[in-house]
């Protein structure tokens, strides 16, 4: 069966689900941590399905994707000296590792909120920030604000586009992200002058 397919009988599911918002908060610890998949796939045809709870579906993602957040950060923090070098080699390579070590110690906030946005896996930037014992509270502001907007624009589109937000999103998500990084990138530059 192909992976479309799959996705959407799975998705189906968790419109029908009395848990649904307790599976997308799931669903979001996970992608936050182990599964670097993007959880949009899910959610757009999820939020259009279930308008009635469209906001709720952002609140509950973003939620859980801080939880996901807080278990990353913790593994860096409590962990990263007995199990470090085996997640590195595991999931990363010491080089990408190293960069954003690097970006964490220059750029921190900025840093963490881009890779927030950015479709791109996560959970480098929480195991560095954990390690890095970078501030927890700038961490998590970072965090909740790159995926809210990530998650709270999803739901605009939605609620704005109705029926046609799917192919919206898959027409405009790159440069989407492109301007979102660039609103980050304009704004960190601004904070340093």
């Amino acid at each position: 069966m192909p992976f479309s397919k799959k996705v959407e009988q799975k998705t189906q599911k968790l419109v029908d689900s009395k848990h649904m918002l307790k599976s997308i908060t799931f669903a979001s610890f996970l992608e936050s941590t182990i599964v670097p998949i993007p959880l949009e796939a899910v959610m757009a045809p999820l939020m259009q399905a279930r308008r009635d709870s469209l906001w709720k579906i952002a609140l509950m993602a973003t939620i859980g994707c801080v939880i996901g957040a807080c278990f990353g950060y913790a593994l860096g923090y409590y962990l990263f000296d007995i199990a470090g070098q085996w997640i590195i080699d595991t999931f990363f390579n010491q080089q990408q590792f190293d960069n954003v070590k690097q970006h964490m110690q220059t750029q921190g906030f900025w840093f963490v909120m881009s890779l927030g946005v950015a479709p791109i896996p996560f959970q480098v930037a929480m195991l560095a920030a954990g390690a890095m014992q970078y501030s927890l509270a700038l961490f998590l502001l970072a965090t909740v604000i790159a995926r809210s907007l990530r998650y709270v624009g999803l739901a605009a589109v939605v609620y704005y586009a109705g029926d046609k937000a799917e192919a919206l999103i898959k027409h405009y998500r790159t440069k989407a992200i492109i301007a979102i990084m660039l609103v980050i990138l304009l704004l960190w530059w601004l904070s340093n002058v």
